[in-house]
């Protein structure tokens, strides 16, 4: 540990106003022990007394390209400096290139992007996008998935963090079961019977519904936060074909699994796959600049040509945001991080399953390129799990010393119920990642100690 880089009395000021004068997210208020960041370098965030902590899920997985990378902020500059903002009705050089750079790296068809300020915003004008186009208003989403926080995404999303506003729901969508083949729903023996048994369930639920009523089917291009539920190969093609039968759009919500993290530009391109739409953020900046998008295939764009399009943001298209964005991108090509995603993927997967004959407290570990999750139980046979999905305080007990350890041995990552996630940044090397595994280690050893055989 370093010495610490400001007095205690400054720390005490710094900590007083972010409890006192700021919200945080999906928290109790009262006894937050948050980590107090100073600064970030690579894989790294260091706090006020100079602890280093190895960033093991990019944040909230989008700091992709890693933390302090200066082409970003020499970016911002140049752009600043030759204009912060305009309305988002004029022209700017980096709206332009970032569209057109948007379009080159995009799978098949997808041409025309929508800016946004995040995720969330994404998702909401790509539900009225589909509803404007197709006349048709209701919307299939996952159960175990999450699309945002605002009113229509936590809605459409199927994480219980929506449970809260349940009164406040926005109309007119319907949850699917996910082919979670560890956890299948019909039981199924194999991945292809998962994926045939669920693509099945989505047609039964869409006849049921009227087809001629569906717009569109949401699904992340790989699970998230919801568990990394990888979907067998064969899904994502199945539910192209039914999105064909009926003619309701297909949506993939890129947010958290876009721009390299899956060890590819786009998790759906894994699945062979071209989507109508595409919702974009987190790793568009690498979380440097908020911004977000829905870019639409050439024949959405086209039937706005004649018709007005019905959306507005006042920070759409934000230069600053769209020069941030054309930096990023730039990262990811110069200095190889699609591919490092890709082998770092492989040689996680490869130190996990050694994990596993030392640790027999994990169940499962589903991973593609660098977003992927252990899954924790109490016994592998019966796999019941170390904490429940949704699971209340009092059934935390085992996972918050887990994460407690965590958070002790220098680690940042995502912790919820039985999960711990593994999403590094890009740029993550070997070394690197055998540091982060062997603390996971030492507190997976925790878990262990409740594992009944």
């Amino acid at each position: 540990m370093e010495t610490a880089t400001i007095s205690a009395k400054e720390k005490e000021q710094i900590l007083k106003n972010n409890l006192e004068y700021t919200l945080f997210s999906w928290s109790k208020q009262a006894g937050l022990n948050p980590i107090m960041v100073e600064r970030g370098e690579g894989v790294y965030v260091y706090d006020y007394d100079g602890k280093r902590y190895i960033d093991f899920s990019s944040q909230l997985m989008n700091v992709n390209i890693g933390h302090g990378n200066p082409k970003v902020r020499e970016a911002v500059v140049k752009q600043m400096d030759e204009i912060s903002y305009v309305y988002p009705g004029m022209v700017t050089k980096a709206r332009g290139e970032l569209g057109k750079k948007l379009a080159e790296i995009s799978p098949g068809s997808l041409k025309k992007t929508f800016f946004t300020l995040g995720g969330a915003e994404a998702i909401e004008n790509a539900i009225k996008l589909a509803r404007l186009y197709t006349g048709r208003h209701k919307i299939i989403t996952q159960y175990q998935s999450f699309h945002g926080a605002s009113y229509a995404a936590i809605t459409a999303g199927g994480d219980p963090r929506r449970h809260a506003v349940d009164s406040q729901a926005a109309p007119n969508f319907v949850h699917v079961e996910n082919p979670y083949f560890y956890r299948c729903p019909w039981n199924s023996k194999t991945l292809e019977e998962c994926a045939e048994n669920c693509a099945a369930h989505v047609e039964r639920v869409i006849k049921y519904e009227n087809p001629d009523n569906v717009a569109a089917i949401i699904l992340e291009g790989e699970s998230g936060s919801s568990g990394c539920i990888k979907y067998p190969p064969t899904y994502w093609k199945k539910i192209r074909a039914i999105c064909d039968k009926y003619g309701i759009l297909l949506i993939s919500d890129e947010v958290m699994s876009g721009f390299g993290r899956t060890g590819k530009m786009f998790a759906v391109e894994h699945h062979g796959v071209e989507p109508d739409m595409m919702t974009m953020a987190k790793g568009l900046t690498a979380g440097y600049i908020p911004l977000g998008g829905v870019i639409v295939s050439e024949k959405i764009g086209k039937f706005f040509d004649d018709k007005p399009l019905p959306l507005g943001l006042t920070y759409s298209a934000h230069p600053v945001a769209c020069a941030s964005a054309l930096a990023v991108l730039n990262i990811y090509e110069e200095d190889n991080l699609v591919e490092n995603a890709a082998a770092m993927g492989k040689y996680v997967e490869a130190k996990v399953e050694a994990m596993k004959k030392k640790h027999p407290s994990i169940g499962d570990f589903r991973n593609t390129g660098l977003l992927g999750c252990i899954e924790l139980v109490k016994n592998r046979t019966t796999k019941e799990p170390m904490a429940p999905w949704n699971a209340k305080p009092n059934e935390m007990e085992v996972m918050n010393k887990v994460a407690a350890k965590i958070k002790e041995l220098g680690m940042y990552t995502f912790v919820r119920w039985n999960w711990i996630f593994i999403a590094p940044p890009l740029c993550i090397t070997e070394a690197q990642m055998d540091e982060g595994l062997e603390i996971i280690s030492k507190a997976i050893a925790i878990a262990d100690e409740h594992y009944t055989a």
